[in-house]
């Protein structure tokens, strides 16, 4: 019965993580979304709020952090895993917050790719799926 309630409180959250997706158009504000879903290497970068902006993306990644570590605790069962997750959480929003903001505040085309890639990391929950196989993998070892 207890593993029943560890898949259904991962199903659970799971579709958090899919609901803050699903509904990122009317949660958050991002002029981004639409900016990349074209041909965004050859058209300039739209108009933007910068602390407006900030603020819903730094909302959105703690909101995927939190849910984040909730799994990685539920899936793990391990107050370790809990605090290393915490901190690699912390030092990647302060870094990859940093990058953003120097890509938000001066935009080139030819950095385009990278400020993709960058603000993924901040608005989906990518880190989650570098940390689950890592620790799975550490506890094997």
């Amino acid at each position: 019965m207890k593993v029943d309630r560890k898949y259904f409180i991962l199903f659970l959250l799971f579709v958090l993580l899919a609901l803050i997706r699903f509904f990122e158009n009317e949660l958050f504000y991002d002029p981004y979304l639409s900016f990349f879903e074209n041909d965004y290497l050859y058209i300039d970068s739209p108009r933007r709020e910068v602390f407006k902006l900030s603020v819903f993306t730094s909302l959105r990644y703690f909101l995927n952090s939190t849910i984040s570590v909730v799994i990685l605790y539920v899936f793990y069962k391990d107050i370790s895993i809990l605090k290393f997750s915490i901190l690699v959480f912390g030092f990647s929003y302060i870094v990859l917050l940093a990058l953003f903001l120097f890509f938000v505040l001066d935009p080139k085309q030819e950095n385009y790719y990278i400020f993709f890639n960058i603000r993924r990391f901040l608005i989906q929950p990518l880190i989650l799926l570098l940390l689950l196989p890592a620790f799975y993998y550490h506890r094997k070892m």
